[in-house]
């Protein structure tokens, strides 16, 4: 404010004051050390897509027999393209993208916690109910945010993340919500209701492979191996 800077978005005030009162050359590592920091983020999510192609998809389904060499040479592939995709989408595709994306990824993200983060700590929820649940949620929560509207534009989407709870076009309540809590009591709702009926019609629950070792270091290394017995619990230190 003391150095006049006037910028519509505020996020251009600081490579503005940069531009203003450093010489071009200064400037331009200022706007390169930016790039670089836009990077670091980037870079962590495209490394996690790389595993979770590599270990999820290429490994599990397409090659199980796939070598170490071959898992790194599938992320590095991966993360490259994830890389690429990024910085295609920013280019070329509308702004409002973005923004849509970042809006609904915090309500896509909370419906893995019944699987993820609650399955951490009990094994009670079958895994069909728990996919079951996650699809409602996703499906709900993102009807709810595409049908939210700008404020003073009719007819528009993706308006915000909050509004009225409302059921079956039924608004049950004044104060606004949070879409992704709403979508998450939901799917939690029909991973219970799913488990039930899955233990009801004896559908396999599958089979839960991991052994108090793998807590400590990665499946199958021998030296953890020797010194645990993979069926008894882990020392505490």
């Amino acid at each position: 404010m003391a150095a006049g800077i006037q910028v519509k978005n505020p996020q251009l005030a600081i490579p503005q004051l940069f531009e203003q009162e450093f010489s071009p050359w200064f400037a331009g590592v200022a706007f390169a050390a930016i790039v670089i920091g836009a990077f670091v983020p980037a870079a962590i999510m495209s490394i996690a897509a790389a595993n979770l192609w590599t270990r999820n998809i290429y490994k599990a389904f397409l090659n199980p027999d796939a070598t170490d060499a071959q898992e790194a040479k599938q992320s590095k592939i991966a993360s490259l393209l994830v890389k690429f995709g990024a910085l295609l989408f920013v280019l070329a595709l509308p702004k409002d993208f973005a923004i849509n994306l970042q809006l609904l990824g915090g309500i896509w993200i909370l419906q893995t916690l019944p699987a993820i983060v609650i399955g951490l700590y009990t094994r009670w929820f079958h895994r069909y109910a728990l996919i079951a649940g996650w699809a409602v949620g996703m499906v709900w929560g993102t009807i709810a945010a595409y049908n939210k509207e700008v404020v003073g534009d009719p007819g528009s989407h993706f308006g915000g993340s909050v509004g009225p709870l409302e059921v079956f076009g039924i608004e049950l309540s004044d104060n606004l919500i949070y879409f992704g809590l709403t979508a998450l009591a939901l799917n939690l709702i029909v991973a219970a209701i799913g488990t039930f009926v899955c233990r009801a019609l004896g559908v396999d629950a599958g089979t839960d492979d991991t052994h108090p070792t793998d807590y400590l270091a990665d499946a199958g290394d021998p030296d953890v191996v020797d010194r645990l017995d993979p069926l008894a619990t882990p020392p505490v230190d």
